[in-house]
């Protein structure tokens, strides 16, 4: 009789986790770039078990350009996308459905990049000079409001997209505004060029929420429960990789072999100290952004940031 208990136990108690692992809700999540060590609290919350044992199952997509994340979500058709929080204050202004539920880097990472030897110290050197940017629609405007605040003058825009480096050595440009403080000046390095930095929430530019999770106004309201569930898992894969920093990278590693270890490995140490420490958005810091960017024109229309920040 005690045999057949036991068995009864254990059945039940196989059959209940085939049946959470079989019920665990699908989610779509793309991030704003390739993967790189920006994300690594996603995957380690994924390989440590914590979105599953939320009941959800994370597919991870990478986009073909900076834009789509955003313009993807909004549109319903992914679940969750990484994004910035100036992009996704330029596109509430225009009329975009969006709403932004939580963040994982909450400082500023973009900067103004150039090399050094160039001649330049102080934003004002850069009068005259070529600025290239990364991300249109977001980093040619950030562009426009920080040379107006640190009187550079005559200066002209170049597009580069993604081709820092060669913007860069190429003499395209003479700066370029966009690329991350963790990762460009690493990279760059590591390939001999000395590099030198604007932070610009230094020079004028209000702090805000690098990173950045975003969803359609439909979609969040649909999945409210599991958008709470993903935050609450994400926050335990923050918690881990804050504790346990080199365990978290060699999550990430094993799930992006292709990543330049060397490169990403330098990149993480500056990193991991901005994550969290919890993913929950200010809505005081969002509206004074706001403020500065329908002041400096980035956007053309008052934003309602109380509309746009939701809470699962």
């Amino acid at each position: 009789m005690m045999k057949k208990q036991v068995f009864a136990i254990v059945l039940l108690t196989v059959l209940f986790f085939s049946l959470r692992g079989d019920a665990a809700e699908k989610m779509t999540l793309m991030l704003d770039w390739f993967p790189n060590v920006d994300h690594v609290p996603v995957y380690a919350a994924i390989e440590k078990g914590f979105f599953g044992e939320k009941g959800l199952s994370i597919e991870i997509l990478s986009p073909s350009d900076s834009a789509d994340p955003l313009k993807l979500a909004a549109a319903g058709h992914v679940d969750l996308a990484l994004s910035y929080q100036p992009q996704a204050i330029i596109a509430a202004s225009a009329g975009i459905e969006l709403r932004a539920v939580g963040r994982l880097v909450g400082t500023p990472l973009t900067t103004m990049l150039f090399l050094k030897g160039g001649g330049i110290s102080v934003p004002a050197d850069l009068t005259g000079k070529k600025i290239g940017y990364t991300v249109p629609g977001m980093m040619d405007h950030l562009a426009d409001a920080f040379a107006l605040i640190n009187g550079i003058g005559e200066y002209r825009l170049v597009n580069v997209g993604f081709t820092i480096l060669q913007a860069l050595v190429s003499g395209e440009v003479d700066a370029v505004m966009g690329p991350f403080k963790n990762y460009e000046p690493a990279a760059m390095e590591m390939e001999g060029y000395p590099t030198g930095f604007f932070e610009i929430e230094h020079y004028g530019i209000p702090p805000y929420d690098e990173l950045v999770f975003v969803t359609s106004a439909r979609s969040f309201e649909k999945r409210r429960a599991e958008i709470g569930r993903f935050l609450e898992a994400l926050e335990e894969g923050i918690s881990f990789t804050l504790d346990h920093p080199e365990q978290a990278l060699e999550i990430y590693f094993s799930a992006v072999p292709e990543a330049p270890r060397e490169m990403e490995r330098k990149a993480f140490g500056t990193t991991y100290p901005l994550f969290g420490p919890d993913t929950k958005l200010d809505v005081k810091r969002w509206k004074a952004f706001a403020d500065f960017a329908l002041e400096y024109g980035l956007i053309e229309r008052e934003v309602n940031v109380d509309e746009l920040l939701v809470r699962p």
